[in-house]
């Protein structure tokens, strides 16, 4: 008998834990705690109020807020009622907010309270119909999840409907929409609980935005299935992650490199009890060597993981796991569970062991295409395997080592951020000629979006001046760190801009 495509999605993820763990805590947040009933029953009340606006079957639903128990609540919520989840990067206000709900086709959005006057500042031009707060107050999402009978819903969703619409970053200013079926996020779950060692005793704390997939597909959803208790932060405040360890035991961490690296030099880091921490893991941008090395050296027993992907495969394509990190700290590993990899010259050949190379993936975990794009879906799809603009090298026994990145895409602080984005809001500036946006290396962002100015004859702008201009037009996370002034451009005989001598020399 064929399986029922109805259970293979991520709202009976959640079903699946509620009925073998009903009493057992789920999810912690401030003062909150959720059994896993009461989680799968919050959930439930939430889809209903959702079908109440009169939203169909594939309908999009913006989140825009930090983390908390009711973005949790309000994903899953999405997932059980059919709905398509759209998470927005909470620093996104003005031009960049408003394209994103507008090429989503988004016509409600879960919004915190505080963020609602930037949602209002762009409303006017969208087709948005309907705005719930997500925590707040008794006619907010969480408080609609929390009081009421629990309606009796039928499975709206099946494995090969979508579940999500993960906006990433590419080589031009307007992100893509990966379309992640609910099927593709299921075998993802199973990946990390894999390759990650996920176990229901270890009592895990996620401060990453949720936004991101890693921290919703890689850690929250995946520990949810093991029934483990998740402990949630609104953000990554150190002082509070290592008091948080020392207080509630945490035994399991996730942070990107660019928390890991302040984290490692912090004072607070010699004065708490951390024995009952066993699992770190790390990912999004690259771990700077020397800072794993003198965690692995203050905590010999702690076991280290690099989680290394990207949102189109759910995102975890490949992991170091702890045994091997002796000899390959510079390494991500190999392929997870339901990952395989190609490895390719710029024509497509299989380029031998050692030999940098494209990596290309194929895979049940990986999105349908790009939203409304079918251009770029079929780019990325050449050849029938996902191409994703990561340049590697591959050694006899599968290990993978990141060299660059093929795309013109800047890693800042995990966070991918596109250069011309931030070369076109300095263009508007009048005393700007020409202007080249690159990553350069940096210890606590890992890379620094840095800008390359040549200004107009005459002008007399600082670097200040130009940063204050940016700050103005797109979020905070896209404005340089760096400004540096030259009198041209690098350029080859075509034209062509040549990023690498400006990487080489800045």
């Amino acid at each position: 008998m064929s399986q029922d495509p109805r259970t293979n999605t991520v709202d009976g993820v959640l079903r699946r834990s509620a009925a073998r763990f009903p009493d057992r805590t789920a999810l912690s947040f401030d003062a909150r705690r959720w059994t896993y009933r009461e989680l799968d029953d919050a959930v439930t009340r939430a889809a209903g109020h959702l079908l109440t606006l009169g939203l169909s079957a594939g309908e999009r639903v913006a989140a825009y807020g930090t983390n908390s128990d009711a973005y949790v609540i309000g994903f899953l919520a999405c997932a059980r009622a059919g709905l398509v989840h759209v998470p927005v990067n909470y620093a996104l206000k003005g031009e960049e907010l408003s394209y994103l709900l507008a090429q989503s086709g988004s016509r409600t959005v879960l919004v915190d309270a505080a963020l609602a006057p930037t949602l209002d500042s762009v409303r006017a031009d969208l087709d948005v119909e309907h705005v719930l707060v997500l925590h707040d107050g008794p006619d907010s999402l969480l408080g609609l999840s929390r009081a009421g009978e629990v309606p009796d819903l039928s499975p709206r969703a099946a494995s090969t409907d979508l579940a999500q619409l993960l906006y990433t970053s590419g080589t031009t200013s307007k992100p893509k929409g990966a379309m992640m079926t609910h099927g593709a996020l299921v075998h993802e779950y199973v990946s990390s609980v894999i390759a990650l060692d996920l176990a229901a005793d270890d009592s895990p704390l996620i401060c990453m935005p949720l936004y991101h997939s890693a921290g919703m597909h890689v850690f929250m959803l995946p520990y949810l299935s093991v029934g483990a208790t998740v402990n949630l932060m609104a953000a990554p405040d150190i002082p509070e992650i290592l008091r948080r360890i020392e207080a509630e035991g945490i035994g399991s961490l996730f942070l990107a490199p660019t928390v890991w690296v302040p984290l490692a030099s912090h004072p607070d880091l010699d004065t708490r009890d951390l024995s009952s921490l066993h699992k770190a893991q790390y990912g999004a941008s690259i771990m700077p060597v020397t800072v794993l090395n003198r965690l692995r050296e203050k905590y010999p027993d702690l076991a280290f993981y690099n989680c290394f992907g990207q949102s189109e495969i759910g995102p975890l394509a490949a992991v170091l796991r702890p045994e091997e990190h002796a000899d390959r700290a510079d390494s991500c590993g190999r392929a997870v569970f339901f990952v395989e990899t190609r490895v390719v010259d710029a024509e497509g050949n299989d380029v031998p062991d050692g030999v940098a190379g494209e990596v290309l993936y194929r895979s049940p975990q990986l999105c349908e295409g790009y939203w409304e794009n079918p251009e770029a879906t079929a780019e990325a799809f050449t050849g029938g395997w996902f191409h994703s603009g990561d340049l590697v090298t591959r050694d006899a026994e599968g290990f993978i080592t990141v060299v660059d990145r093929i795309k013109d895409v800047i890693n800042t602080g995990g966070i991918l951020v596109a250069s011309r984005d931030v070369e076109d809001a300095l263009y508007t500036h009048p005393a700007v000629a020409e202007v080249a946006v690159i990553g350069t290396p940096d210890e606590k962002w890992i890379e620094a979006i840095t800008a390359v100015v040549v200004l107009r004859d005459g002008s007399g702008a600082t670097a200040d001046s130009l940063i204050a201009h940016v700050k103005e037009r797109i979020a905070p996370f896209k404005v340089p760190k760096r400004v540096v002034f030259v009198d041209a451009l690098p350029r080859n005989q075509s034209g062509k801009l040549l990023k690498r001598e400006l990487r080489s020399a800045t």
